[in-house]
């Protein structure tokens, strides 16, 4: 199958072809027929899949077709750097329409909100925003969405875990009834199925399996205690010359420490939501033209960004969502290319890592440590199988150190409050560094 069987106008089928678009991918071969006939949309797709060109598209050809008095389509996302993803696709994709769009979102300064203001002002067709930014627009007047014909909420299990339900609902009274809405999720949950039957009528839905990464990437493991995850990194990073790596960690205090330690010997920044925006548009600007090639930061770059080539990712920390690990190995192997995901397994991240491998329907390699390195811990899947926590042995000038938990009688219960000990931590670090600006947030993405 190919584009010019979806009867697209000739100056959108152009613009495909100069951004080398040739064959769809199987949800724009689903999502495409159904928004062409005007139905409502729910769609479980995840990155990588290409569902930002199945909803876009649909809609730059009824544009095209039928001519525009004005703004004509809201895009929801739950992050800036989306917004500002999808923008860019629009704008490469209309670029011989004579269709403008402009992304919308906070954390700017003067200029980027005097920017935006005239954008809304000289008439857009496409506004790319994010919930925050577009009810402080909506408070002050600036922008009237009553004549809107389209809504398309993107990544609607994010903006929902960011706790933006409520300024959804607030916007979604500001559009008229009459009016077509998609919904695009990575994962389909009962809330999210919930909350569409507020916003939906009749939708059709669409459903491709979360849980399989794609067959270009190369998956492995390392078993390794904490205090040599450090010095495995720099291990893996100086076998090659990569030309794009981006690295995950658990927290953005963790991506400044290893920053810290990986600026010594490497070319690479720290992506986190403490930078400011121009900040972040620089670093992420140098990665996608590779005069950056090292990248860390924590899940905000699993779901909101689109650079092709990417050859390795490395998890310095195991996912705490299997869903999250499948995000993340999507960043690279992307449109047929080959890639590379590593994964640090610690001893007490083994249960993380044998649902990942659950989900995903497949066992990956365990690498054994590189030539100097002690022993790591054991494999054992889960500590509910062991019966026993693995110990921690660090040396040091000759001595060691073990720490024994004590053995209980019901191995099953064991581990559970350690797991929600170290989740009240991480949602402890969370609340301490993040800093909404607009409306009530709940739920802020761990680790941002």
């Amino acid at each position: 199958m190919n584009f010019n069987q979806f009867k697209f106008e000739d100056a959108l089928l152009e613009g495909l072809e100069a951004m080398g678009f040739d064959k769809p991918t199987p949800i724009q071969e689903m999502a495409i027929p159904v928004l062409n006939e005007g139905k409502d949309l729910i769609a479980c797709a995840q990155t990588g899949t290409g569902k930002t060109a199945a909803f876009i598209l649909p809609i730059l050809n009824k544009i095209a077709k039928t001519g525009s008095s004005g703004l004509d389509t809201l895009i929801l996302a739950p992050t800036r750097e989306l917004a500002i993803q999808i923008d860019q696709q629009i704008q490469g994709f209309a670029y011989f329409l004579g269709i403008s769009s402009i992304p919308i979102y906070g954390g700017g300064d003067g200029i980027v909100w005097e920017q935006q203001k005239k954008a809304l002002e000289t008439g857009a067709e496409i506004i790319v925003a994010t919930p925050g930014r577009l009810i402080a627009l909506l408070s002050g007047g600036k922008i009237k969405l009553n004549n809107l014909k389209h809504l398309i909420l993107d990544e609607a299990d994010r903006m929902l875990d960011m706790g933006f339900s409520d300024d959804i609902l607030t916007i979604v009274n500001h559009l008229p009834k009459n009016r077509q809405t998609i919904l695009f999720s990575a994962t389909m949950p009962p809330k999210i199925r919930q909350f569409s039957k507020q916003l939906l009528n009749n939708p059709e839905e669409i459903s491709l399996a979360i849980g399989k990464t794609a067959e270009g990437v190369t998956q492995s493991a390392y078993l390794v205690y904490e205090y040599q995850k450090e010095d495995l990194v720099k291990h893996v990073l100086n076998q090659k010359d990569y030309e794009a790596v981006i690295i995950f960690a658990s927290t953005k205090e963790k991506v400044k420490s290893l920053f810290k330690i990986l600026k010594k010997s490497f070319e690479v920044e720290a992506f986190h939501s403490d930078l400011e925006q121009v900040e972040r548009e620089k670093i992420m600007s140098r990665f996608k033209n590779r005069s950056l090639k090292i990248l860390i930061g924590t899940d905000i770059i699993s779901r909101g960004i689109d650079v092709v080539g990417i050859e390795l990712i490395i998890n310095f920390d195991t996912p705490n969502d299997p869903e999250d690990y499948v995000h993340r190995v999507g960043r690279t192997a992307r449109a047929d290319s080959k890639g590379e995901a590593i994964t640090f397994v610690s001893d007490k991240d083994q249960f993380k890592f044998k649902r990942i491998e659950s989900l995903i329907g497949m066992e990956i390699e365990k690498t054994p440590l590189p030539e100097g390195f002690e022993k790591g811990p054991e494999y054992k899947g889960s500590h509910e199988k062991s019966g026993k926590k693995p110990g921690f042995q660090k040396p040091g000038n000759g001595s060691s150190k073990k720490k024994f938990t004590k053995k209980r009688e019901n191995p099953e219960k064991r581990h559970k409050p350690d797991e929600a000990r170290a989740e009240k931590k991480d949602n402890a670090l969370d609340k301490q560094h993040s800093s909404p600006k607009y409306g009530k947030r709940t739920n802020v993405i761990k680790g941002e």
